[in-house]
């Protein structure tokens, strides 16, 4: 993980003050890219500190899992979602939250039941007819500026779509899912900040990287947590589509250092990191390069404790406070 400590020094070195929502000052810069070879260099957790990897999977199972309540994400063992849910003043007075708990439509939603509506002119009989192929349902008719109007809707598994098409056309340069959805995002506890996931399979290689974009990056705590997660969700993805995960590419928009986290991540630069551990997922979970059977119902079916590490080495654990 020498790219993370590098990442966290050129921050200190060249980022500037800045204010935000949270009334903490970040340091922040504009920009910033890891780039890791889930083959040759191992699996890419932090080791200048110790990795909350149940936490990190547990998580992962409740987004693929479409989970919209912090009390979902304690039952598999992730608690980084008790604050936003509970005690952030805005989201706490937002008209759209379900009581205690609830998050709103918050990443897993979007990934697996991404709210899609279509309203077409009840005259273009063709285009309702080519929706309803698609598997929207016509949810009433109505009048839209004097106009005869049809309202359709479905709920759209973009994850799953994804490994349709690496399995059936490795060669699309559309195979991706995303997290920003505009219409939800006055009905959401945080909107997405890792928000544009983009799988690029070789189908001659068998290998399979990822593209992930991330809008904010709370580098000292959201970071290693993030790439934690989107390494362990390439893997499980070549897993059920029978591909070797290879480049996981990470792309940061505003990266950025709290101020009471400094700390933290001085005292990451003054530690020295250890190899990186491998990544297993039980034998339980089928292997299409073996089976040669696509069970993409494994999404659901997933458990937290199918993934580990395995000689995970790690300094002490290091702890700092998350704004909300």
């Amino acid at each position: 993980m020498k790219q993370y400590l590098d990442l966290i020094q050129t921050i200190l070195d060249t980022g500037s003050w800045q204010e935000n929502r949270t009334g903490i000052r970040t340091i922040s810069i504009p920009g910033a890219m890891m780039r890791f070879d889930l083959q040759k260099d191992g699996f890419p957790a932090v080791t200048t500190k110790r990795l909350a990897f149940k936490s990190v999977m547990g998580e992962l199972v409740g987004f693929l899992r479409a989970t919209r309540s912090a009390a979902d994400f304690r039952a598999l063992g992730c608690k980084v979602w008790d604050q936003n849910a509970n005690e952030n003043a805005d989201w706490l007075a937002n008209p759209y939250r379900q009581g205690e708990d609830d998050l709103g439509p918050v990443y897993g939603v979007q990934w697996r039941q991404w709210p899609a509506y279509k309203l077409i002119d009840a005259a273009q009989t063709r285009q309702i007819e080519d929706a309803q192929r698609r598997g929207f349902r016509v949810v009433s008719a109505l009048k839209d500026e004097g106009k005869d109007k049809v309202l359709l809707y479905k709920a759209i598994d973009q994850l799953r779509e994804c490994l349709d098409t690496i399995v059936k056309n490795p060669s699309s340069r559309r195979i991706l899912f995303h997290g920003w959805n505009c219409a939800d995002l006055d009905a959401i506890a945080l909107p997405a900040c890792h928000l544009l996931y983009q799988f690029i399979p070789n189908a001659t290689t068998k290998e399979i990287s990822l593209c992930l974009y991330i809008r904010s990056n709370d580098v000292g705590l959201g970071t290693p947590f993030n790439i934690a997660e989107g390494a362990a969700l390439l893997h499980l993805v070549g897993r059920l589509t029978g591909y070797t995960p290879r480049w996981f590419t990470y792309f940061i928009g505003d990266a950025h250092i709290y101020e009471n986290h400094l700390d933290m991540v001085k005292e990451q630069l003054a530690r020295t990191p250890y190899p990186a551990p491998r990544f297993v997922i039980s034998d339980r979970v089928p292997e299409f390069a073996k089976t040669g059977k696509y069970e993409p119902e494994w999404l659901e079916k997933i458990e937290p404790g199918d993934f580990w590490l395995e000689e995970y080495q790690h300094h002490a654990p290091l702890t700092a406070p998350m704004a909300v």
